[in-house]
């Protein structure tokens, strides 16, 4: 699991109470108002990371091995410093620590290092896995003891679909509505749930499975974990987060 959704995101322009807009970011009384985010820049952002710390390592470790005969080790080595690098550029290029990022960098070098020290094969395979078990655990305590669940930065473009109207009425049901907030939880303890459970799967299938073939099959495992999620996900939580969101949208122009 790589630190998808947690890149800045551009403002859009924002709305104050009465539904005047203000493209500076400021309601008419000067009141900063939370800007929206365009749900194409949502989109960009959660797959282009994965297709980098996924789909580019397998097939940089595929060349390695197979196309100029480097050993298993360090061909793993050298293809899990791709997702490894684009963490730290991120960091570097937003010139803020992120908890998320910072914790994903920090789970990855040390499997590295380990990997590398016992020559392993199959520990370097095993520790994609615990980047996923460690997120997966946070997502979940910030679901269960959090004030605002990990998750919900994912989420809310989805939802509010870069409209700040839109965005002003999930804030609004965010303060007062338990029934929304049960549904911001659910949604992110069916992610920590899913990301747990990948974890489980892809450290039976390194230490069962040939080197090889984990390789391809942990992407796979990683991808039906997401799509689970996302299905689930969406039909316990986001779609009705999305009704309500709609019903509370409208609900100032019917009055």
């Amino acid at each position: 699991m790589s630190d998808t959704a947690i890149a800045a995101q551009p403002a859009t322009d924002a709305t104050d109470a009465s539904g005047t807009t203000d493209s500076t970011g400021t309601s008419g009384t000067g009141t900063t108002v939370p800007a929206a985010v365009p749900r194409k820049q949502a989109i960009r952002d959660s797959f282009v990371p994965l297709l980098v710390d996924a789909v580019l390592p397998m097939a940089a470790y595929y060349a390695l091995s197979k196309g100029f005969g480097m050993g298993t080790v360090a061909a793993l080595g050298w293809s899990s410093a791709l997702p490894a690098a684009r963490t730290v550029w991120g960091l570097v290029k937003h010139r803020r620590v992120n908890g998320l990022a910072a914790l994903i960098l920090a789970v990855n070098l040390v499997g590295l290092v380990l990997s590398g020290v016992s020559g392993d094969a199959r520990l370097m395979l095993a520790k994609d896995s615990a980047v996923s078990s460690v997120v997966g655990l946070v997502v979940l305590v910030s679901a269960v003891a959090g004030r605002r669940p990990m998750m919900t930065n994912g989420l809310k473009p989805w939802v509010v679909k870069g409209n700040p109207a839109r965005l002003a009425a999930w804030d609004r049901l965010a303060a007062r509505d338990a029934r929304f907030r049960r549904a911001e939880r659910t949604f992110s303890l069916v992610w920590g749930s899913a990301l747990l459970a990948e974890c489980v799967a892809r450290v039976v299938g390194a230490y069962t499975l040939p080197v090889d073939t984990m390789v391809w099959l942990g992407n796979v495992i990683l991808g039906v974990a997401i799509v689970t999620a996302m299905v689930i996900g969406g039909g316990l939580a986001a779609d009705p987060m999305e009704k309500m969101v709609d019903a509370e949208t409208a609900a100032p122009a019917a009055g």
